[in-house]
């Protein structure tokens, strides 16, 4: 039986020193560690589980939504539009650092290793999802980004400056007893339970959001939207650090999929034709930027007759569901398939039903978090903050990899703190971990956060009141007792009970800020039903947070600084800041005592852990593997591993190849794509598209790759034509013969290939092809090349199947519409076909004005919404046309959503 747990004295603790520590190993702390150790600081990386797999990037990332691509988007476009998307609330300066820096980060990351969407020409393949901007860079490869970063921090370089704490727990920040500024951190081993301090000359933040603060609908305390390890640590240690936080009222809300906690994906989903519709099948969402103002759309249509939502995609074609799900179910969440397979559904037959997240804190996806600078840093001295936990609205990914760089980046100036840490400090965090040993038969974690996550549902949850808000300010001070007397056993259970004590922050923190803002805001995420109003005279400010001298929450209204990008919409007040003090509560009725203490649990029989046999160990040389791979091995550390007998072992073998990436890796895997196990090559396969923006173009690889291209199995003919594509190692023959080949994945592999050679001759070969997918590839394709014709179309443009004329006249809107094509588009568009009739409209966008205006504007009167949308965006391109410019006037009424704003555009 295991020894008890007790309490370790504080004379003790495992004192640790750095120059900069980094608190948390998800998205922004690896790429904070990662720079500071690059410009020569030491650097501790403390992560509560594993860095390997933690952070919401874990989970996985299908993709950037704010790729601010050179040629593809403008920064000031897009600070504008996130101005816009926040209600004018927005320091520019630090927006601006992600629209101008995102771009380098997107090839500094391509350098590690990290895939973003291409074409056949190598261009990042942005999408526009947004009406307003191209901003969304896919990720195909997204599931494995974690791996990536973490293959970094492990290089030989990195580790001999980049000490990374697994299962330590932070729980506080050390401040200088003087001068206030950040001088380490104190928590504890999250599996053995002893207490550890840090002595650090600059700490960074960068824990995630408090994504365990609201209740989600199914009642489990981890199936939250966010992350369910982000419980709020990082809010809670700046504020009691004495940072300033700001936003903390804005929360963030999003839509998902009913019963499953996963997003609906609409950034996926959307550029392959999906989108949201109500119960009738009509878009209803006016607003552009996904944002609080959408989501309150998205609430009242749910909450109206016109409700459920779904998500649409039962109208796509076969192709394009499976080229969906391949995403979907693979890198944003693995277990979407079986959910949906549980539940009998197919997106080819049931539309997906929608729901509403519960509330949480984000700066990244919403506004709310510590308050920085544009280099990352918050109001205490040598401590900054990056990541969803940083005040940066709408930052995302990218944001947070910017953030922790800058932050990284600042911090690497400061050097290790050698005086004495503030003994009562240390003490206080000692208590706060520990003191749930000392009654381990109190009210277990799991019983108060339920207890504590449903008062934020019930009284903090927008629609905001405030007597509401005030019955949630009252619960949270009165539920504080019961959380100094939970119980716990085990150093896990210790790291559980301090999150609850991080939560109940964030709940106090989130509740009286939503009170202090007398204003209604950002739509959902501050919707006051006593002040349902924005006011823009007296609050287009920051409302700042912090602990005051005497312990209370204070706050401040302060006024956004004078933009950087003019937004007309909005224009800030200036004047100097308001000193709000405490938030006072609304006076409530109550009716009983509200503060019995939930009785103790009884205490637990001894665990019959004994009884239960042991599982047979996992496979000796895998753990060998293992091992190996914390090492950095070289290929011919490797090398045994790959030759195994096993192939499970030769699988492990490949897949840790492409997690170190040893010189060499290019041709070995080249080599694994011909051996005798189908997860062996689909191992090596797989690393190779990882890898393929970091393996060298050898010459030893391209041969391997055309070595594999006899392999039976198609998935490796299809990877193999894929990698010699992606690194200029083919030819046109090569890819031409491929056109032949039985299989229909490897042949539109085939026609990507051509198109990034412009062998348009041979392109036009697939215009007889039997598969409807190559001809359809082929149709793009030729519009793809750089120098298209409309000529090579014209076998496509009579194909018998609906989908593919419909692709072939959509591709006339990049090789140009001349009379006689635009001629048969305007014949096109009263085929019976849709798709047809979209694909139409959508090549009059190329077309003379003369032949396109008229033709467009009766699509107009089309019963598709989706061919009326086509129509519009092509009038949107004559609109110096007065007849063109009448159409879309007439289109502002249309009763599709999307159809309405397109149409709007064309007064701007």
């Amino acid at each position: 039986m295991a020894t008890p747990l007790t309490v370790p004295d504080l004379a003790d603790a495992t004192e640790l020193s750095c120059d900069v520590l980094v608190i948390g190993g998800g998205t922004a702390g690896t790429m904070a560690a990662l720079t500071a150790a690059e410009r020569g600081a030491d650097v501790l990386l403390l992560e509560k589980a594993h860095v390997r797999h933690s952070g919401a990037l874990a989970m996985g990332m299908d993709g950037v939504n704010n790729a601010v691509v050179p040629g593809r988007a403008e920064p000031d476009d897009y600070v504008a539009e996130i101005t816009r998307a926040n209600d004018g609330l927005v320091d520019q300066s630090t927006v601006r650092q992600t629209a101008t820096r995102g771009f380098a980060m997107v090839r500094r990351l391509e350098s590690y290793g990290v895939k973003f969407e291409k074409d056949e020409h190598g261009e990042y393949a942005v999408r526009q999802v947004h009406r307003s901007g191209s901003y969304v860079l896919p990720m195909p490869e997204g599931k494995d980004v974690k791996k990536v970063l973490y293959r970094q921090l492990r290089r030989r370089e990195m580790r001999e400056r980049i000490r990374i704490e697994n299962r330590v727990m932070p729980v506080r920040i050390l401040t200088h007893p003087e001068d206030g500024r950040a001088v380490g951190a104190a928590g504890f081993h999250t599996r053995t339970g002893e207490f550890v301090v840090v002595r650090a000359g600059a700490v960074i933040l960068a824990t995630g959001p408090c994504g365990r603060l609201g209740l989600p609908a199914s009642g489990y305390l981890y199936g939250t939207y966010e992350n369910p390890t982000n419980a709020g640590d990082g809010y809670a240690m700046a504020y009691h650090a004495g940072a300033a936080l700001t936003g903390i009222e804005c929360f963030q809300i999003n839509p998902l999929i009913k019963d499953y906690n996963g997003p609906a994906c609409a950034y996926v989903a959307n550029p392959f034709g999906g989108y949201q519709v109500n119960r009738h099948g009509e878009r209803f969402v006016e607003s552009d930027y996904w944002s609080g103002q959408m989501m309150a759309e998205f609430a009242a249509e749910l909450a109206s007759d016109r409700g459920p939502v779904y998500l649409k995609l039962s109208h796509l074609p076969e192709e394009t569901i499976g080229a969906v799900e391949s995403i979907l179910h693979t890198t944003e969440r693995p277990t979407r398939g079986t959910f949906h397979e549980n539940r009998g559904h197919d997106y080819r037959t049931h539309d997906i039903e929608m729901h509403i997240s519960e509330i949480g804190l984000c700066g990244g996806h919403s506004a709310s978090g510590v308050r920085v600078d544009d280099h990352a840093r918050t109001t205490v001295p040598r401590l900054y903050a990056a990541g969803d936990l940083a005040s940066v609205p709408h930052n995302y990914m990218i944001g947070a990899f910017v953030f922790g760089d800058l932050a990284g980046e600042d911090a690497s100036r400061y050097r290790a703190y050698e005086g004495e840490l503030d003994r009562a400090q240390v003490a206080a965090a000692h208590e706060l971990v520990y003191r749930p040993l000392r009654n381990p038969d109190g009210p277990p974690q799991p019983q108060v956060e339920y207890k504590l996550r449903r008062f934020v549902n019930d009284y903090v949850a927008p629609p905001k009141t405030g007597a509401k808000l005030s019955l949630a300010v009252e619960a949270f001070d009165r539920m504080s007792t019961e959380i100094t007397g939970m119980g716990a056993r085990t150093a896990h259970e210790l790291m559980r009970c301090a999150e609850v004590s991080f939560i109940r922050d964030c709940a106090e923190m989130a509740a009286r800020a939503s009170l202090a803002r007398t204003e209604s805001r950002w739509g959902l995420y501050h919707e006051r039903l006593d002040h349902p109003e924005r006011d823009d005279t007296g609050w287009l400010h920051h409302l700042d947070l912090r602990k005051s001298p005497a312990g209370a929450m204070e706050f401040t209204a302060r006024p956004v600084e004078p933009y950087v990008v003019p937004v007309p919409e909005f224009s800030p007040p200036g004047g100097p800041e308001r000193l709000l003090g405490e938030v006072e509560l609304v006076p409530v009725a109550t009716a009983g005592a509200r503060d019995v203490v939930p009785a103790a649990r009884d205490p637990r029989p001894a665990a019959a852990a004994a009884e239960v046999p042991s599982p047979a160990g996992p496979h000796p040389r895998l753990l060998r593997l293992l091992a190996l791979v914390e090492d950095s091995p070289d290929l011919a550390a490797l090398g045994p591993f790959l030759d195994d007998a096993d192939p499970a072992v030769r699988a492990a073998a490949v897949t840790a190849l492409g997690e170190t990436a040893p010189a060499g890796a290019g041709p070995a895997l080249a080599a694994r794509l011909r051996d005798g196990a189908a997860p062996v090559r689909a191992a090596a396969a797989a690393a190779l598209r990882e890898l393929v923006e970091v393996l060298p173009a050898e010459p030893a690889l391209g041969d391997g790759l055309r070595e594999a291209l006899g392999v039976p199995d198609p998935a490796v003919r299809a990877a193999a034509l894929d990698v010699l594509r992606a690194l200029r190692l083919g030819d046109a023959p090569l890819f031409a013969e491929a056109l032949a080949d039985a299989s229909v994945e490897v042949r539109v592999q085939a026609v990507r290939a051509l198109v990034s050679v412009d062998a348009v001759g041979d392109l036009a070969r697939g215009t007889a092809d039997p598969a409807r997918e190559v001809r359809v590839a082929v149709a793009r394709g030729l519009a793809a090349v750089r120098s298209p014709a409309p000529e090579p179309l014209a076998p496509l443009l009579d194909d018998p199947d609906p989908l593919v004329r419909g692709a072939a006249l959509a591709a006339l809107a990049g090789t140009g519409c001349p009379p006689s094509y635009a001629a048969g588009a305007g014949a096109a568009l009263g085929d019976g076909a849709w798709q047809v009739r979209s694909g139409a409209a959508t090549a009059l966008r190329a077309a003379p004005p003369g032949l396109a205006v008229p033709a467009l504007a009766g699509a107009l009167a089309d019963p598709n919404a989706d061919v009326r949308k086509a129509a519009v965006l092509s009038l949107l391109a004559h609109r110096a046309e007065p007849a063109a410019r009448a159409a879309l006037a007439g289109a502002a009424d249309d009763p599709d959503a999307d159809v309405r704003a397109y149409a709007s555009r064309a007064a701007r």
